[in-house]
């Protein structure tokens, strides 16, 4: 006890008397207690280049102003905090509380059920739809839900096949896809697709590529293959999809007469048929597509076989799609004036072409003004300028030459910026202002 008392004047100053610190051995209860003088505490501190702070009320430290009022209507019971013996400045620790979601204003995007959410992202273009997939697994799921990926436009666009099978594996009803690039063979394996309406018009894709995706595609209903390379085996899959109601293989060429009798022969439903200027087509081409129509054909269009065309072949076709509307016969030389009477056997003709035909006389194109159901002539090079004004004066009952190009089972008759096929708007695209 006396030791302690006899501490030296210059300690005593920094620190006060030490109790005595208790004996186990003894009975007696002691302690001790380190002291401080909270008056050498700014001293201190300024030799050690550290400034004091004010202290703030317990309740608002380290709590932006704005919260104050939000964090004081809140009844979630206080913390209870620890504090030193003695009545010397505490320290003091407090965790800044959550925020109720109660307290704050809006709505949670995780307390919105799944149908409004399908509502929200109908509205988003492709970029900013693919950008959604990627906030959380639920929203994922939303986003390639069949419902979202009923028509499809990536018109225009270089594209990798498995990225497209995979999409068209989302439920894609309408797919667009003219003028793109698919030069790599299929890898992956894809379960058949639900796709109903296609076109492909115009683009670069690899054959391996192109016979992947149209095997698993059993559903179609309009097709386009407008300039495209095919092979028997594409051409015979084709075959499967028995509802094929408008088939447009303008300019398509890598395919055998026999594949060509396997697809219409199997096509009982066609509406519109495109088989123009294919190339590589052969007279026996010529003679197995008109020896296999299909009935229900009401537009087609046959033009560009010069030589391979015949007035024998005009009779087999009429007489096998005798409910003929629109008929395309253009750059057939081998017509002549001694085919009309042939035409007045197709009862329902509207739109007739005979474009370039140029051993057609003009002036007995005058015997055609006598169909009676016929509304549209166009016969441009083979009618000079001077005469054609005096045609039209002869048959004015008849629009002459208005018409430069044919529409028949083409998916796309507006200007290029529609987006559009067969009347199918195709609400996904890459092209849309607000994504670019």
């Amino acid at each position: 006890m006396n030791e302690f008392k006899a501490l030296e004047p210059e300690d005593a100053m920094h620190r006060k008397h030490l109790q005595e610190i208790p004996d186990q051995s003894t009975n007696v209860t002691t302690s001790f207690t380190w002291g401080w003088d909270s008056s050498k505490t700014s001293e201190l501190l300024s030799g050690m280049g550290v400034s004091t702070l004010e202290k703030e009320d317990v309740d608002s430290e380290n709590i932006p102003q704005e919260l104050l009022p939000i964090l004081g209507q809140s009844q979630s019971p206080q913390r209870k905090r620890h504090k030193s013996r003695g009545n010397d400045k505490d320290f003091v620790i407090i965790r800044r509380p959550k925020l109720n979601r109660e307290t704050c204003p809006g709505v949670s995007w995780d307390c919105l059920p799944d149908e409004l959410l399908l509502g929200i992202f109908n509205c988003l273009c492709l970029p900013e739809l693919l950008r959604v997939s990627g906030v959380c697994k639920r929203w994922y799921c939303l986003a390639f839900d069949e419902s979202l990926w009923q028509s499809l436009d990536l018109t225009g666009r270089n594209l990798h096949p498995d990225v497209t099978a995979r999409l068209l594996s989302r439920g894609v009803i309408a797919f667009r896809c003219q003028r793109s690039f698919m030069e790599r063979p299929l890898v992956e394996h894809f379960s058949s697709f639900r796709v109903q309406h296609m076109d492909l018009s115009n683009s670069v894709i690899n054959v391996s590529a192109l016979h992947g995706i149209l095997s698993e595609c059993f559903k179609l209903q309009n097709l386009s293959l407008e300039g495209l390379q095919l092979s028997d085996p594409i051409v015979n899959q084709l075959a499967q999809n028995s509802n094929l109601v408008r088939l447009n293989l303008c300019g398509c060429w890598g395919f055998s007469e026999s594949a060509l009798k396997t697809l219409l022969s199997s096509c009982s439903r066609l509406d519109e048929l495109n088989l123009s200027w294919c190339f590589e087509f052969t007279e026996k081409h010529v003679q197995m597509a008109v020896a296999h129509l299909s009935k229900t054909i009401t537009q087609l269009n046959l033009s560009g076989y010069r030589k391979n065309l015949q007035k024998s072949d005009l009779c087999t076709l009429i007489r096998r799609c005798p409910n003929l509307v629109h008929l395309d016969l253009s750059d057939s030389i081998m017509l002549k004036t001694d085919c009309f009477p042939e035409f007045f056997h197709l009862h329902y003709l509207q739109h007739l072409s005979l474009s370039r035909c140029y051993d057609i006389i003009p002036e007995t194109l005058l015997e055609l003004g006598e169909i009676p159901t016929l509304k549209t002539l166009q016969v441009f090079g083979i009618v000079p300028d001077d005469t054609l004004q005096l045609l039209r004066e002869a048959l004015p009952h008849l629009q002459i030459n208005c018409a430069y190009f044919t529409t028949i089972a083409r998916p796309t008759v507006a200007n290029q910026k529609n987006q559009e096929i067969w009347g199918i708007k195709c609400r996904l695209a890459l092209t849309k202002p607000s994504c670019l």
